[in-house]
């Protein structure tokens, strides 16, 4: 066997999107991962010991991308996964005719690949409704996780 055909195309350096984390370090509003959904953590309620002897945390949460409520029970002592939550302001240089929306940042850099938010439902439209008004500078805030981005707020001027 030659050494060609072990030859290594491409490495990943294995960053993750997701870290461990004991269920009882985890703190209201912070993020955990439900249902292989990023959700922000509302309240936590946590049980005695039972006879098995473990804590269990009933967590609340909102999902950050639909705002769907989900809800999860892991014992305090257990490992869970958090999602690793980025957000970048970008300034709107242009909205198309189906939602897709060209953003810029304050280094120059383009990003052409995401649209109009569908949650909270209103929001599209009045993004829209401020670019088109004319307005000098409308930025929006794009928050990242597990591979999704997603606008999730924006400002006029």
């Amino acid at each position: 066997m030659s050494d060609t055909e072990y030859a290594i195309e491409s490495a990943d350096a294995g960053a993750s999107a997701t870290i461990p984390m004991e269920a009882g370090q985890i703190k209201k509003g912070g993020f955990i991962m439900i249902k292989g959904k990023p959700c922000k953590v509302l309240s936590i309620s946590v049980s005695k010991t039972g006879k098995h002897g473990h804590a269990k945390c009933n967590f609340t949460a909102t999902d950050i991308f639909t705002g769907k409520k989900l809800e999860d029970m892991v014992p305090s002592s257990h490992g869970t996964t958090v999602p690793i939550v980025n957000r970048t302001e970008w300034d709107i240089m242009d909205i198309g005719e189906d939602g897709e929306v060209t953003l810029m940042d304050e280094s120059g850099n383009e990003k052409t690949d995401i649209n109009l938010p569908s949650y909270p439902e209103t929001m599209a439209q009045e993004i829209r409704d401020a670019w088109d008004g004319g307005e000098n500078q409308v930025s929006v805030t794009v928050q990242s996780a597990v591979g999704i981005e997603q606008i999730v707020a924006f400002k006029k001027g």
